[in-house]
């Protein structure tokens, strides 16, 4: 007698959130840019989705940027002598019981695309994905909505048209849990329906 098995996968197959224990517990910074940082001030909300649509509330967030002069904390950025000393460009967080974390930033300068090409990338942040059943860091970045560089940014080029809406940024002021105009709202969606573009870094 033979018996069919139908196996469908599920959005939470768990492998278990461990980073939390050594990353976000201790370690959590949630204030990227000071407050003598320069540029425009914002708040980056990022909320994590399932599969399903339903929050993940064991996520965790990692943002890497530049300061609004456009130079990364870092000693491999060249240009690093010149960066504001108020900025420290990374920030990690932990999505709360609502899939959400905040960070308080500034907007990021330009940063060049290529070195001696004289092209620059459209304001971004690159970002880290951990979650349940997530073996290996999800890369992607966050851009804002309408801003005029992001037509020539060779990044977002490379992503098709109907795709790009998926790493972008939103400001929207009349969102109930808006905190002020500097409020900028992003969804990761980790896989099914608007899914995040990931990057194979």
């Amino acid at each position: 007698m033979s018996h069919s098995i139908n196996l469908v996968p599920t959005p939470e197959q768990t492998a278990g959130p461990y980073f939390h224990l050594g990353c976000t517990v201790s370690h959590s910074v949630s204030c990227i840019a000071g407050r003598g940082a320069k540029g425009e001030r914002i708040h980056l909300i990022c909320r994590v989705f399932d599969g399903d649509g339903i929050p993940v509330d064991d996520a965790m967030i990692e943002i890497w940027q530049a300061d609004s002069a456009a130079h990364y904390n870092h000693p491999a950025d060249s240009r690093a002598q010149g960066r504001d000393s108020f900025f420290a460009g990374f920030g990690r967080l932990a999505t709360d019981a609502d899939g959400v974390c905040v960070f308080d930033t500034i907007k990021p300068g330009r940063v060049p695309a290529n070195p001696g090409a004289g092209t620059l990338q459209a304001p971004h942040f690159n970002v880290s994905v951990f979650a349940r059943g997530i073996l290996k860091r999800l890369a992607t970045r966050i851009y804002f909505a309408d801003d005029p560089a992001n037509a020539a940014d060779p990044v977002l080029a490379l992503i098709p048209q109907d795709r790009r809406s998926t790493l972008m940024a939103r400001s929207d002021s009349r969102n109930p849990d808006s905190r002020n105009s500097g409020d900028w709202y992003f969804e990761v969606r980790l896989c099914g329906k608007d899914e995040t573009v990931f990057f194979d870094i």
